[in-house]
């Protein structure tokens, strides 16, 4: 049916020329399916969405159609084939135009990125006795977002409706090709250790301490991104004083099993559909990504190691004090007994920066690593979406040329009480595949603009790590050296 909807004779020899220059690229380009260029001729000028991009305007949902920016070619442009034409007409007439409505979009993801919030997870406080018992964490806010009822609001909430957020969030966005921050990870051996644990004396403080921190920064990563931020489940988190249970969300959950095989699901739907990939912009970032995952995992598992050691340094730093504090109670000499008594005291000291130390290798470093791993993820979560869009779209090609034949049948047999359906149905799936390029390219250029979003947070939040970390470890060594200077002289003093 393709044949019969061309229309040569509508347009003149020069646009037929322009047309099939600009259109050269799509001989190689596997996305592009039998009736694309015939659709771009007819219905282009009617085209919402090539009218808005030609126009300078998005979407309807000006949250999922921005442009790329600087990132370079977008998966949509290597499928959409009117984005391919019609821009080459008007590079003709006016070049000078193309750059400011490039660079537009951008400028509002940048004034985006600055708003005025502050979230603190303080005062961790366990609720009812063995296990039945939970974790209820205190969750403070400060703002002048006009979305929010109140600048200020203060709430109770218990782990699982952090999960909670996070599923309602991940369903809500992430099929759109939206980066979704990951909640923290449950700890089935922490949490039984916090339920029987009795009295806060013998609570795992550590673990209590990694997650108030691990639910902290998960909070203000959502609340960084312009889109997430604005969201009602994610407002009623903040504000409201109580909410729905969340449901399923515990590991050994019936929720936990059917996660556990939808993952499964989504791995082997990963191993056996195959993309032809055209776009040399996404197979880069794919291929960059993976080794930022294994890299980061990597040093991840050095910093803990680091820290781990630190903490061994620090007990065998109390050991030492400790003995050289008995030691100098033995010296009958009254100046070794003296600096031997200062030597304790200083490893005392020394004991408490190793400890600091520990700290500052896993709670500026180590847990940034982490974080950054369980967003690559969510990276490769959003690649996957592409790849089902496309798989999308493809059997819906499929299934096209499938009715166009039986079509062509029915023409043959003369079957003209069957004609009527069989045209209906291949209306119908033109309609689908059109759809499912079009979606294609939605995604494809939303995951590039939320690249570039997670490339920017993550130089800033590495730079702001590194400064941090460096400054923790200078003022470490600076008091190291205050102290073994002041206790130089009672070493000299020895006589």
């Amino acid at each position: 049916m393709a044949d019969d909807r061309e229309p040569p004779a509508l347009f003149d020899d020069d646009v037929d020329t322009q047309e099939t220059e600009t259109n050269e690229p799509e001989d190689t380009n596997p996305f592009n399916i039998g009736e694309t260029t015939e659709i771009t001729l007819d219905d282009g000028t009617t085209n919402e969405e090539d009218s808005s991009t030609m126009n300078g305007e998005g979407p309807a949902d000006s949250h999922e159609d921005e442009t790329t920016g600087p990132l370079g070619t977008g998966g949509a442009a290597s499928v959409d084939v009117t984005n391919l034409s019609k821009p080459s007409e008007d590079e003709s007439e006016s070049p000078s135009m193309e750059k400011p409505e490039e660079k537009q979009p951008i400028e509002e993801d940048e004034e985006d990125d600055t708003f005025d919030m502050d979230i603190k997870v303080t005062d961790p406080e366990k609720v009812g006795d063995g296990m039945s018992s939970y974790m209820v964490f205190k969750v403070s806010t400060q703002t002048s977002m006009a979305t929010f009822k109140n600048a200020e609001s203060t709430v109770k909430r218990r782990f699982s409706d952090f999960l909670g957020l996070h599923e309602r969030l991940n369903t809500k966005f992430a099929h759109l090709g939206r980066i979704v921050p990951p909640a923290p990870e449950k700890s089935v051996v922490g949490m039984t250790m916090v339920k029987f644990g009795k009295g806060e004396e013998n609570s795992p403080v550590d673990f209590i301490a990694k997650r108030r921190a691990a639910l902290e920064r998960y909070l203000n990563r959502v609340a960084r991104h312009p889109i997430l931020r604005e969201d009602p489940d994610f407002i009623l988190f903040l504000e409201a004083d109580v909410l729905p249970r969340a449901k399923d969300t515990a590991a050994l959950s019936g929720g936990g099993l059917k996660r556990l095989v939808k993952s499964m699901g989504d791995t082997m739907f990963q191993l056996t559909t195959k993309m032809p990939e055209s776009d040399q912009w996404f197979e880069e970032k794919q291929q960059q990504i993976e080794t930022l995952d294994q890299q980061l995992k990597k040093l991840h598992q050095s910093m803990e190691l680091l820290s781990m050691q630190r903490k061994d340094l620090s007990s065998s730093t109390a050991a030492f004090a400790k003995s050289t504090a008995m030691l100098s109670n033995a010296e009958e000499h009254a100046s070794l007994s003296r600096a031997l008594s200062q030597l304790a005291e200083v490893e005392e000291k020394i004991e408490q920066i190793h400890i600091a130390q520990a700290d500052s290798d896993f709670f500026i470093f180590a847990e940034l690593l982490k974080d950054y791993i369980g967003l690559i993820h969510a990276v490769k979560a959003c690649f996957h979406e592409r790849l089902r869009v496309y798989s999308t779209w493809q059997h819906a090609q499929q299934t096209l040329t499938k009715k166009r034949e039986a079509l062509v049948k029915v023409e043959l047999a003369s079957k003209n009480e069957k004609l009527p359906q069989a045209q209906e149905e291949v209306k119908e799936w033109e309609q689908k595949v059109e759809k499912g390029e079009e979606d294609f390219g939605k995604i494809s250029k939303m995951i590039q603009k939320e690249i570039a979003k997670f490339e920017k947070n993550r130089v800033k939040d590495f730079r702001e790590g590194m400064i941090k970390y460096l400054e923790a470890m200078m003022d470490s060594q600076q008091q190291l050296i205050k102290y073994w200077e002041g206790f130089l002289p009672e070493a000299k003093a020895i006589a």
